[in-house]
């Protein structure tokens, strides 16, 4: 039994040791390789990678070509390292136009990415009016209940969705505050449908939170930008005001990135 659990854990070790070889290897040419080229050249059974190949492909980790009949790194990748980098690339490019909102919203604004179970700061601008919301960089926050961790939620992967809402416990901070994931999936729905989240004293009493993502080319939020109005100056008028701003934001920011 030892012996048979033994060889178990070996071939496990192996599969993922040629599974890492694979990837590195694809991006070490940054170009396509057929299925004989990869058996030939990383010297693995074309048996095995065949297997190993339909796993990669179907976790999106690879991608296959129809027109060349060849492989090459796949989104999932992509995701995975920017993740790594928790939206390192975007706070150089985003942080004069987080200045350029707050002078054209006179209000405070941040930008915002997933960590863990919770949205952070990672770059903020501050209202030069004496009502403010005051955002602090590395402050955190429930995703469900601010406009940025909204915005965040309703356009990751479904599996990453189920997954989170699958573990998260919804706290009541104030009592706006969604408490169950079925209200939180039908706001996410609203939000990927107009592209912009709303919280009115969701987490603050007192203040209202408009968003908008920043997507990659794969449609994954990067990060996202919200916006934090004192309840006695949000009416109708200043919201679609932020919405517009944040707009023309998100657009020079993905161009920048682009």
């Amino acid at each position: 039994m030892v012996a048979d659990r033994d060889a178990g854990e070996q071939g496990a070790v192996k599969s993922a040791t040629r599974a890492l070889d694979l990837l590195e290897y694809l991006g070490r040419w940054g170009a396509q390789k057929t299925h004989a080229e990869m058996a030939e050249e990383l010297g693995i059974p074309k048996s095995s990678l065949t297997q190993l190949l339909k796993t990669l492909v179907n976790r999106g980790y690879l991608a296959y070509v129809p027109a060349s009949k060849g492989y090459e790194l796949g989104a999932a990748v992509s995701r995975l390292a920017r993740h790594a980098r928790g939206g390192n690339e975007v706070i150089p490019v985003a942080e004069s136009v987080l200045e350029w909102i707050t002078a054209q919203t006179q209000e405070s604004c941040a930008l915002n990415v997933i960590k863990g179970n919770v949205s952070q700061v990672v770059a903020c601008a501050t209202s030069p009016r004496r009502l403010l919301y005051h955002m602090r960089l590395g402050d955190t926050a429930p995703l469900y209940a601010t406009s940025g961790g909204k915005a965040l939620l309703a356009f990751l992967p479904d599996e990453m969705l189920k997954e989170y809402l699958a573990q998260v416990t919804f706290e009541r901070i104030t009592p706006a505050t969604i408490r169950s994931a079925g209200a939180l999936k039908r706001e996410l729905a609203e939000v990927r449908r107009g592209g912009v989240a709303f919280v009115v004293e969701e987490f603050t009493p007192g203040i209202a939170g408009v968003a908008r993502p920043i997507l990659d080319e794969t449609g994954y939020p990067l990060a996202s930008i919200n916006i934090a109005v004192p309840m006695p100056r949000f009416d109708d008028a200043v919201r679609d005001a932020c919405i517009a701003v944040l707009a023309a934001a998100v657009a020079t920011i993905s161009q920048r990135l682009a």
